[in-house]
């Protein structure tokens, strides 16, 4: 049963390898679960096909989060829950992204870039700290962490579960999903 609520957008953002995309992925059925109409954007798949024109450099990074704000505001203007895992490291473009979609959540996903090089299955770091990558954030492009997230979860700190609960708990607290009716 699809329930009635309003549009939002939960924008996750963090360090390659924070745990952007694993905690979407777990979030997502327990969403649809309440019947809330969701749809999720990544960063990896919307670069294979919405921005695969674009690079790296700060230019391109500004473009590609204004094509996903402008597909997220379609969605969350027509009450449909926005999953977007973005690394988004600039704080300007993501108060861009807030000021343009409807009921903006910043959740900040959290981990020290010493375990996100740990996590980091593709050796993106290690090309990067070797040269062979440029404008890799943190490495040799900066992350502007949030100063003042919606949410703030802390992957080397919290299970991938207890993360998505915190999630949870506040979409529920701040009534953008139904509580869980318990009998």
């Amino acid at each position: 049963m699809i329930v009635d609520h309003p549009g939002f957008v939960l924008w996750f953002t963090g360090l390659s390898g924070a745990g952007k995309t694993t905690i979407a992925l777990a979030l997502l059925p327990k969403l649809q679960e309440r019947g809330v109409r969701i749809e999720r954007l990544d960063g990896d798949v919307v670069r294979e096909s919405l921005t695969k024109d674009l690079g790296f450099s700060k230019e391109d990074r500004d473009t590609n989060i204004e094509r996903v704000t402008f597909v997220a505001k379609l969605l969350s203007r027509n009450n449909v829950a926005v999953l977007a895992s973005f690394i988004s490291p600039y704080e300007g473009t993501r108060n861009m992204v807030r000021g343009q979609v409807t009921n903006y959540i910043e959740v900040y996903v959290d981990a020290p870039l010493e375990v996100c090089e740990g996590r980091d299955v593709k050796g993106m770091y290690a090309k990067a700290r070797a040269g062979k990558i440029e404008n890799f954030t943190g490495i040799n492009d900066p992350y502007e962490a949030p100063q003042q997230p919606d949410i703030h979860v802390e992957t080397h700190k919290q299970t991938v579960e207890e993360s998505v609960n915190q999630v949870v708990q506040w979409l529920e607290e701040h009534h953008f999903i139904p509580a869980r009716v318990t009998s």
